[in-house]
């Protein structure tokens, strides 16, 4: 791919932040943006890395009526070496296009478009932070712009990369969180587009994330839209639990989001010899488990936050404490080790590590 480099002026350079404590996350992007445009009959084209800045979007751009689009979220770390690397990124673009499939947008090379990230982020190195815990967020998106106010596919499209260098995703950092069960609302059902990456996921989930944290809670769990039994994910991530030393996790059904990270617990623990079930698992089963203490752990999976204990786990009005409502040891030996490849400090037998 050629690609078009248009520097920002030295006057109008950026100084990345000296640290990011008291940074919120996603709230700082760095000096550049990559940017392409899709034409029907034409295709990818006009490849560019420019200033970080606005987009030109009409106001009838279709995206803005009618949401077809998608996006992703990935790393760039600072490892022990010195280097920089991004964590399985091929996989990212892989979901990308399985998304592009339901949402009806153009398919993407990944192997072109992780060359545009890695000059993209050579270029803005610097903007890669180096303390501990930190990272730079990547987020590619795909957005309609053919001017129409007509339900139809598109036939106009952009995509663009952007960077933001971040600290730990919830403010209470590795602390174990609590969540609530949605009883209330529903987030994907089957036939939809729960397992796709695009807007419409993340707003239908909204209200009810305000909600609860109106009540003091910090994310929503999602029961199956059909049954209101089965336990399918919470908003920012996939969820685990730890049953009489197995590892649980929702089976993917078409309305989970298939995580990188949940992914790479999945391989992890079965190359550690733990056993791991993907299966469907009702909210009784966890509750009582919790009760009889079968249940010993519950924890999260995500880019953004990597793993996340749950110290607490509501439904209708009932708080149940997990295990003694701090980090247990499963969660703890998946973050250690984890995020220990992502920073260059464990050995990676996966080549999940790839050096920019």
């Amino acid at each position: 791919m050629k690609i078009k480099l248009t520097k920002t002026s030295p006057e109008q350079l950026k100084t990345p932040p000296a640290t990011l404590s008291g940074v919120v996350f996603g709230t700082v992007f760095s000096d550049h943006m990559f940017c392409m445009e899709w034409d029907d009959g034409k295709g990818w084209h006009s490849a560019q890395i420019k200033p970080y800045g606005p987009l030109k979007l009409e106001p009838s751009s279709m995206v803005l009526h009618y949401a077809q689009m998608s996006f992703e979220g990935l790393k760039a770390y600072k490892i022990e070496s010195g280097e920089h690397a991004l964590f399985r990124p091929r996989e990212n673009f892989k979901r990308m296009n399985r998304t592009a499939q339901r949402m009806c947008l153009p398919q993407l090379d990944v192997e072109e478009v992780l060359d545009a990230l890695k000059q993209l982020l050579r270029l803005d190195s610097g903007w890669v932070p180096g303390e501990d815990g930190t990272s730079l967020y990547v987020r590619p998106t795909i957005l309609a712009t053919e001017e129409a106010i007509g339900l139809k596919v598109s036939s106009k499209y952009l995509f663009f990369i952007i960077l933001s260098p971040v600290g730990p995703y919830y403010p209470q950092g590795f602390n174990p969180v609590n969540i609530m069960v949605s009883e209330k609302y529903v987030r994907a059902v089957p036939g939809g587009i729960g397992f796709a990456k695009t807007g419409g996921n993340y707003a239908a989930s909204i209200l009810a994330e305000k909600e609860a944290k109106e009540n003091g809670y910090t994310q929503v769990l999602w029961l199956d839209a059909v049954e209101r039994r089965y336990i399918e994910e919470v908003g920012s991530m996939n969820i685990f639990f730890v049953i009489d030393e197995s590892i649980v996790t929702p089976m993917l059904t078409g309305s989970i989001l298939p995580g990188i990270t949940r992914m790479s617990v999945i391989e992890l623990g079965k190359h550690w010899g733990l056993h791991v079930e993907e299966r469907r698992i009702t909210i009784d089963e966890v509750l009582k488990g919790l009760e009889d203490g079968s249940v010993t752990e519950i924890f999260g999976a995500g880019t953004a936050a990597v793993i996340s204990p749950v110290g607490i786990l509501a439904h209708k009005g009932k708080d149940f404490q997990v295990g003694n409502g701090e980090t247990g040891p499963v969660a703890m030996r998946f973050y250690e080790h984890l995020t220990g490849i992502q920073y260059g400090r464990e050995s990676d037998p996966f080549g999940w590590l790839e050096l920019i």
